[in-house]
Protein backbone atom coordinates (compact mmCIF):
# COMPACT_ATOMS: atom_id res chain seq x y z
CA UNK A 1 0.00 0.00 0.00
CA UNK A 2 1.51 3.29 -1.14
CA UNK A 3 0.99 6.62 0.59
CA UNK A 4 -2.27 8.37 -0.19
CA UNK A 5 -0.22 11.45 -1.10
CA UNK A 6 0.80 9.61 -4.27
CA UNK A 7 -2.85 9.23 -5.21
CA UNK A 8 -3.73 12.94 -4.87
CA UNK A 9 -2.52 13.91 -8.38
CA UNK A 10 -5.21 11.56 -9.78
CA UNK A 11 -7.85 13.97 -8.51
CA UNK A 12 -7.12 16.29 -11.45
CA UNK A 13 -8.77 13.95 -13.98
CA UNK A 14 -12.42 12.78 -13.71
CA UNK A 15 -13.00 9.16 -12.67
CA UNK A 16 -15.84 6.91 -11.56
CA UNK A 17 -15.65 6.31 -7.81
CA UNK A 18 -17.39 4.16 -5.24
CA UNK A 19 -17.06 5.09 -1.58
CA UNK A 20 -17.85 2.47 1.03
CA UNK A 21 -17.53 1.90 4.76
CA UNK A 22 -18.03 -0.79 7.39
CA UNK A 23 -21.38 -2.50 7.96
CA UNK A 24 -23.89 -0.75 10.23
CA UNK A 25 -22.09 2.56 9.68
CA UNK A 26 -21.84 4.99 12.57
CA UNK A 27 -21.39 8.75 12.48
CA UNK A 28 -17.73 8.56 11.54
CA UNK A 29 -18.24 6.01 8.76
CA UNK A 30 -21.19 7.81 7.17
CA UNK A 31 -19.73 11.24 7.84
CA UNK A 32 -16.38 10.48 6.23
CA UNK A 33 -18.04 8.76 3.25
CA UNK A 34 -20.43 11.62 2.56
CA UNK A 35 -17.79 14.26 3.24
CA UNK A 36 -15.55 12.65 0.63
CA UNK A 37 -18.55 12.19 -1.69
CA UNK A 38 -19.30 15.91 -1.73
CA UNK A 39 -15.61 16.71 -2.27
CA UNK A 40 -15.29 14.37 -5.25
CA UNK A 41 -18.54 15.66 -6.77
CA UNK A 42 -17.28 19.22 -6.41
CA UNK A 43 -14.18 18.22 -8.40
CA UNK A 44 -16.32 16.78 -11.19
CA UNK A 45 -15.91 13.07 -10.42
CA UNK A 46 -18.76 10.55 -10.70
CA UNK A 47 -19.16 9.22 -7.16
CA UNK A 48 -21.55 6.84 -5.39
CA UNK A 49 -21.63 5.92 -1.69
CA UNK A 50 -22.52 2.29 -0.97
CA UNK A 51 -23.22 1.13 2.59
CA UNK A 52 -22.83 -2.63 3.18
CA UNK A 53 -26.01 -2.58 5.30
CA UNK A 54 -28.68 -0.24 6.59
CA UNK A 55 -27.79 2.56 9.02
CA UNK A 56 -29.22 4.38 12.02
CA UNK A 57 -32.12 6.76 11.37
CA UNK A 58 -30.35 9.56 13.28
CA UNK A 59 -28.00 9.84 10.28
CA UNK A 60 -30.81 10.44 7.78
CA UNK A 61 -30.51 14.24 8.01
CA UNK A 62 -27.01 14.25 6.52
CA UNK A 63 -26.50 16.01 3.16
CA UNK A 64 -26.43 13.37 0.43
CA UNK A 65 -27.62 10.44 2.56
CA UNK A 66 -30.64 10.05 0.27
CA UNK A 67 -28.21 9.07 -2.51
CA UNK A 68 -26.51 6.30 -0.48
CA UNK A 69 -27.09 2.77 -1.83
CA UNK A 70 -27.76 -0.08 0.62
CA UNK A 71 -25.87 -3.15 -0.62
CA UNK A 72 -28.12 -5.61 1.19
CA UNK A 73 -31.22 -4.02 -0.32
CA UNK A 74 -29.75 -3.63 -3.83
CA UNK A 75 -26.96 -6.24 -4.19
CA UNK A 76 -27.01 -6.46 -8.00
CA UNK A 77 -27.09 -2.71 -8.63
CA UNK A 78 -24.39 -2.22 -5.98
CA UNK A 79 -22.17 -4.89 -7.53
CA UNK A 80 -22.55 -3.28 -10.94
CA UNK A 81 -21.45 0.06 -9.49
CA UNK A 82 -18.42 -1.53 -7.83
CA UNK A 83 -17.44 -3.36 -11.01
CA UNK A 84 -17.73 -0.17 -13.07
CA UNK A 85 -15.68 1.91 -10.64
CA UNK A 86 -12.20 3.10 -11.50
CA UNK A 87 -11.45 3.98 -7.88
CA UNK A 88 -12.90 2.50 -4.68
CA UNK A 89 -12.44 4.44 -1.45
CA UNK A 90 -12.67 2.29 1.69
CA UNK A 91 -13.33 4.36 4.79
CA UNK A 92 -13.35 3.64 8.52
CA UNK A 93 -12.50 -0.06 8.38
CA UNK A 94 -9.19 -1.88 8.33
CA UNK A 95 -10.05 -5.26 6.78
CA UNK A 96 -12.44 -6.09 3.94
CA UNK A 97 -14.51 -8.57 5.93
CA UNK A 98 -15.93 -5.64 7.91
CA UNK A 99 -18.03 -4.88 4.83
CA UNK A 100 -19.96 -8.12 5.40
CA UNK A 101 -21.45 -9.40 2.09
CA UNK A 102 -19.59 -6.74 0.09
CA UNK A 103 -16.23 -8.35 0.87
CA UNK A 104 -16.24 -10.75 -2.08
CA UNK A 105 -17.28 -8.06 -4.57
CA UNK A 106 -14.62 -5.64 -3.30
CA UNK A 107 -11.94 -8.32 -3.35
CA UNK A 108 -12.66 -9.20 -6.99
CA UNK A 109 -12.94 -5.59 -8.18
CA UNK A 110 -10.13 -4.81 -10.63
CA UNK A 111 -9.49 -1.12 -9.97
CA UNK A 112 -7.57 1.25 -7.74
CA UNK A 113 -8.46 0.86 -4.06
CA UNK A 114 -7.77 3.59 -1.52
CA UNK A 115 -7.91 3.12 2.24
CA UNK A 116 -8.54 5.93 4.74
CA UNK A 117 -8.82 4.55 8.27
CA UNK A 118 -7.63 4.88 11.88
CA UNK A 119 -7.98 1.31 13.17
CA UNK A 120 -5.08 -0.97 14.07
CA UNK A 121 -3.58 -3.66 11.83
CA UNK A 122 -4.94 -2.72 8.37
CA UNK A 123 -5.10 -5.26 5.54
CA UNK A 124 -2.49 -3.32 3.56
CA UNK A 125 -2.15 -5.85 0.76
CA UNK A 126 -5.77 -5.22 -0.27
CA UNK A 127 -5.20 -1.56 -1.14
CA UNK A 128 -3.13 0.34 -3.71
CA UNK A 129 -2.97 3.58 -1.74
CA UNK A 130 -3.89 4.50 1.75
CA UNK A 131 -3.64 6.44 4.96
CA UNK A 132 -3.76 4.38 8.16
CA UNK A 133 -3.12 6.34 11.34
CA UNK A 134 -4.26 5.09 14.76
CA UNK A 135 -3.34 8.40 16.37
CA UNK A 136 -6.14 10.17 14.52
CA UNK A 137 -9.40 10.87 16.32
CA UNK A 138 -11.60 9.74 13.47
CA UNK A 139 -11.71 8.87 9.80
CA UNK A 140 -13.48 12.21 9.29
CA UNK A 141 -10.36 13.96 10.55
CA UNK A 142 -8.32 11.93 8.06
CA UNK A 143 -10.61 12.80 5.14
CA UNK A 144 -10.29 16.45 6.17
CA UNK A 145 -6.49 16.07 6.16
CA UNK A 146 -6.68 14.45 2.72
CA UNK A 147 -8.74 17.34 1.37
CA UNK A 148 -6.48 19.95 2.94
CA UNK A 149 -3.36 18.33 1.44
CA UNK A 150 -4.92 17.68 -1.98
CA UNK A 151 -4.44 21.14 -3.40
CA UNK A 152 -8.22 21.67 -3.47
CA UNK A 153 -8.83 22.82 0.10
CA UNK A 154 -10.76 25.79 -1.25
CA UNK A 155 -13.51 23.35 -2.31
CA UNK A 156 -14.55 22.73 1.31
CA UNK A 157 -18.14 23.84 1.89
CA UNK A 158 -20.88 23.60 4.51
CA UNK A 159 -22.19 20.22 3.29
CA UNK A 160 -18.72 18.71 3.68
CA UNK A 161 -18.32 20.47 7.03
CA UNK A 162 -21.54 19.02 8.45
CA UNK A 163 -20.61 15.50 7.36
CA UNK A 164 -17.03 15.67 8.64
CA UNK A 165 -17.99 17.31 11.92
CA UNK A 166 -20.43 14.46 12.57
CA UNK A 167 -17.65 11.87 12.73
CA UNK A 168 -15.29 14.23 14.52
CA UNK A 169 -17.85 14.77 17.27
CA UNK A 170 -19.09 11.19 17.63
CA UNK A 171 -15.72 9.41 17.53
CA UNK A 172 -14.20 11.76 20.11
CA UNK A 173 -17.15 11.33 22.48
CA UNK A 174 -18.01 15.00 22.00
CA UNK A 175 -14.31 15.91 22.27
CA UNK A 176 -13.58 14.16 25.58
CA UNK A 177 -11.54 11.11 24.49
CA UNK A 178 -7.70 11.16 24.59
CA UNK A 179 -7.49 11.25 20.76
CA UNK A 180 -8.94 14.77 20.88
CA UNK A 181 -5.71 16.61 20.14
CA UNK A 182 -5.21 20.26 19.28
CA UNK A 183 -5.57 19.40 15.58
CA UNK A 184 -9.14 18.26 16.24
CA UNK A 185 -10.11 21.63 17.70
CA UNK A 186 -8.34 23.46 14.89
CA UNK A 187 -10.34 21.43 12.38
CA UNK A 188 -13.59 22.20 14.24
CA UNK A 189 -12.73 25.89 14.23
CA UNK A 190 -12.09 25.80 10.48
CA UNK A 191 -15.42 24.08 9.86
CA UNK A 192 -17.12 26.73 11.97
CA UNK A 193 -15.49 29.41 9.87
CA UNK A 194 -17.04 27.78 6.80
CA UNK A 195 -20.50 28.26 8.30
CA UNK A 196 -21.02 25.01 10.24
CA UNK A 197 -23.92 25.07 12.73
CA UNK A 198 -22.55 22.61 15.29
CA UNK A 199 -25.68 22.76 17.49
CA UNK A 200 -27.79 21.51 14.60
CA UNK A 201 -25.50 18.50 14.08
CA UNK A 202 -25.50 17.66 17.80
CA UNK A 203 -29.30 17.83 18.00
CA UNK A 204 -29.74 15.52 15.00
CA UNK A 205 -27.30 12.94 16.38
CA UNK A 206 -28.13 12.95 20.10
CA UNK A 207 -31.59 14.48 20.50
CA UNK A 208 -33.73 12.82 17.85
CA UNK A 209 -34.63 9.44 19.36
CA UNK A 210 -38.07 8.04 20.13
CA UNK A 211 -39.47 7.48 23.61
CA UNK A 212 -39.01 3.71 23.38
CA UNK A 213 -35.22 4.09 23.26
CA UNK A 214 -35.12 6.00 26.54
CA UNK A 215 -37.31 3.38 28.21
CA UNK A 216 -35.07 0.65 26.76
CA UNK A 217 -31.98 2.31 28.24
CA UNK A 218 -33.69 2.47 31.64
CA UNK A 219 -34.61 -1.20 31.40
CA UNK A 220 -31.05 -2.15 30.39
CA UNK A 221 -29.43 -0.20 33.21
CA UNK A 222 -31.84 -1.55 35.82
CA UNK A 223 -32.14 -5.17 34.72
CA UNK A 224 -29.25 -6.05 32.40
CA UNK A 225 -26.18 -4.53 34.07
CA UNK A 226 -23.74 -6.31 36.33
CA UNK A 227 -20.81 -4.66 38.12
CA UNK A 228 -17.81 -6.91 38.80
CA UNK A 229 -16.00 -4.67 41.26
CA UNK A 230 -13.20 -7.17 41.88
CA UNK A 231 -12.20 -6.71 38.24
CA UNK A 232 -13.22 -3.03 37.93
CA UNK A 233 -15.51 -4.20 35.13
CA UNK A 234 -19.13 -3.55 34.24
CA UNK A 235 -21.05 -5.90 31.97
CA UNK A 236 -24.38 -5.52 30.19
CA UNK A 237 -26.24 -8.10 28.14
CA UNK A 238 -29.22 -7.42 25.87
CA UNK A 239 -31.57 -10.26 24.93
CA UNK A 240 -33.58 -10.71 21.74
CA UNK A 241 -36.70 -10.29 23.85
CA UNK A 242 -35.44 -6.86 24.97
CA UNK A 243 -34.90 -5.77 21.36
CA UNK A 244 -38.38 -6.92 20.40
CA UNK A 245 -40.17 -5.52 23.45
CA UNK A 246 -38.82 -2.00 22.91
CA UNK A 247 -38.83 -2.17 19.10
CA UNK A 248 -35.10 -1.48 18.93
CA UNK A 249 -33.81 -0.45 15.49
CA UNK A 250 -30.33 -0.02 14.03
CA UNK A 251 -28.54 2.69 16.00
CA UNK A 252 -30.72 2.54 19.11
CA UNK A 253 -28.03 0.73 21.12
CA UNK A 254 -25.34 3.20 19.99
CA UNK A 255 -23.43 4.60 22.97
CA UNK A 256 -25.05 2.30 25.53
CA UNK A 257 -21.70 0.77 26.46
CA UNK A 258 -20.37 4.20 27.45
CA UNK A 259 -22.75 4.35 30.41
CA UNK A 260 -20.78 1.52 32.00
CA UNK A 261 -17.62 3.63 32.24
CA UNK A 262 -19.42 6.37 34.16
CA UNK A 263 -19.32 4.18 37.30
CA UNK A 264 -16.56 5.27 39.64
CA UNK A 265 -13.51 3.01 39.43
CA UNK A 266 -14.67 1.03 36.39
CA UNK A 267 -11.90 0.52 33.83
CA UNK A 268 -13.62 -1.91 31.43
CA UNK A 269 -17.15 -1.75 30.10
CA UNK A 270 -18.56 -4.58 27.97
CA UNK A 271 -21.94 -5.04 26.35
CA UNK A 272 -23.18 -8.01 24.36
CA UNK A 273 -26.31 -7.92 22.20
CA UNK A 274 -28.14 -11.04 21.06
CA UNK A 275 -28.53 -10.53 17.31
CA UNK A 276 -30.15 -13.05 14.98
CA UNK A 277 -26.95 -14.26 13.35
CA UNK A 278 -24.48 -13.83 16.24
CA UNK A 279 -23.78 -12.14 19.55
CA UNK A 280 -22.19 -8.71 19.07
CA UNK A 281 -19.76 -7.40 21.69
CA UNK A 282 -18.66 -3.82 22.32
CA UNK A 283 -15.78 -2.99 24.67
CA UNK A 284 -14.68 0.33 26.16
CA UNK A 285 -11.85 0.98 28.58
CA UNK A 286 -10.06 3.68 30.48
CA UNK A 287 -6.32 4.02 30.89
CA UNK A 288 -3.92 1.35 29.69
CA UNK A 289 -6.26 -1.62 29.32
CA UNK A 290 -6.13 -2.52 25.60
CA UNK A 291 -9.55 -3.71 24.44
CA UNK A 292 -8.31 -4.00 20.85
CA UNK A 293 -5.99 -6.82 21.90
CA UNK A 294 -8.63 -8.25 24.24
CA UNK A 295 -11.23 -8.36 21.45
CA UNK A 296 -8.81 -9.86 18.94
CA UNK A 297 -7.66 -12.62 21.29
CA UNK A 298 -11.04 -13.68 22.62
CA UNK A 299 -13.92 -12.40 20.48
CA UNK A 300 -12.80 -12.31 16.82
CA UNK A 301 -12.78 -8.52 16.84
CA UNK A 302 -10.62 -5.47 17.26
CA UNK A 303 -10.61 -1.72 16.91
CA UNK A 304 -8.82 0.83 19.05
CA UNK A 305 -6.95 0.61 22.34
CA UNK A 306 -9.88 1.99 24.33
CA UNK A 307 -12.78 1.11 22.02
CA UNK A 308 -13.29 -2.16 20.19
CA UNK A 309 -15.90 -4.67 19.08
CA UNK A 310 -16.21 -8.41 18.71
CA UNK A 311 -18.55 -11.28 18.03
CA UNK A 312 -19.44 -14.75 19.25
CA UNK A 313 -21.29 -17.69 17.71
CA UNK A 314 -22.14 -19.00 21.20
CA UNK A 315 -25.59 -18.36 22.60
CA UNK A 316 -26.01 -15.36 24.91
CA UNK A 317 -25.74 -17.25 28.17
CA UNK A 318 -22.61 -19.11 27.07
CA UNK A 319 -20.75 -16.06 25.75
CA UNK A 320 -21.52 -14.08 28.93
CA UNK A 321 -20.28 -16.96 31.06
CA UNK A 322 -17.14 -17.20 28.92
CA UNK A 323 -16.47 -13.45 29.30
CA UNK A 324 -16.68 -13.76 33.08
CA UNK A 325 -14.14 -16.59 33.03
CA UNK A 326 -11.78 -14.75 30.68
CA UNK A 327 -11.81 -11.54 32.70
CA UNK A 328 -10.37 -13.37 35.69
CA UNK A 329 -7.08 -13.62 33.78
CA UNK A 330 -6.89 -9.80 33.62
CA UNK A 331 -7.34 -9.13 37.33
CA UNK A 332 -3.94 -7.44 37.74
CA UNK A 333 -4.21 -5.34 34.58
CA UNK A 334 -7.57 -3.97 35.68
CA UNK A 335 -6.48 -2.84 39.14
Amino acid sequence: MQSIDLFSPSLSKPFKAVITMHQKPDGDAMGSALGLYHFLKALGHEATVISPTNWASFLNWMPGVDKVVDFEQQPHASSDLVNAAEVIFCLDFNVLHRTKHMEQVLTKADCTKVLIDHHQQPQKEAFNYGASDTSKSSTCEMVYDFIMASGYADMLNVDMAECLYTGLMTDTGSFRFPATKASVHRMAAHLKDLGLNHTKVHDYIYDSFLENRLRFIGHALLNRMEVLYEYNTSLMYITKADLQKFDIKTGDTEGLVNYLLTIQGIKLGAIVIDRDEERKWSFRSKGDFDVNTFAREHFEGGGHKNAAGGRSSDNLETTVKRFKEIIKNYHNQLQ
